[in-house]
């Protein structure tokens, strides 16, 4: 493993570029739950430091959103002058062109600015898709192998 000595710049850059893979299991409505803690972008208003924490829920179709260019197309947004909902829905329609799931939303918990804390959810669902019935596991807690 080649070690990076300080000074040298990494090799990432960030990139709108958004990279997907095969889904492994197209046959199965599965549910890929991603949380993403270090989202910033900066405020169009004052060009001060706006942070996030993004989750991103989503069940895939075809294609799944490969993790690293996920990461880099996040940075991407770091000196960027963007609204909250602006952004929320610009991220939530460039991961549904790459990957074009059957559901995807996208919440963004922005941190506290002036007092106010501002929470965006957007979501997308494929035309047709219908999510499965529940499974309410919860009711089978109160029962025991035991007898009284």
């Amino acid at each position: 493993m080649k070690s990076q000595s300080l000074g040298q710049k990494p090799t990432a850059q960030p990139s709108k570029d958004l990279e997907v893979f095969d889904n492994p299991n197209p046959s199965r409505d599965f549910h890929i739950h991603m949380q993403i803690p270090e989202f910033t972008c900066l405020c169009p208003k004052t060009g001060q430091p706006d942070f996030a924490t993004l989750y991103l829920d989503y069940i895939p179709d075809k294609r799944c959103v490969e993790l690293k260019s996920l990461k880099l197309y996040i940075w991407s947004f770091r000196d960027e002058g963007c609204f909250h909902e602006a952004v929320t829905n610009r991220i939530l329609d460039d991961l549904v062109n790459a990957t074009k799931p059957r559901y995807m939303k996208l919440t963004a918990k922005f941190f506290v600015r002036g007092g106010v804390f501002t929470n965006i959810i957007a979501e997308y669902r494929k035309k047709g898709w219908k999510p499965l019935p529940a499974i309410n596991l919860g009711q089978f807690e109160s029962q025991s192998n035991f007898r009284d």
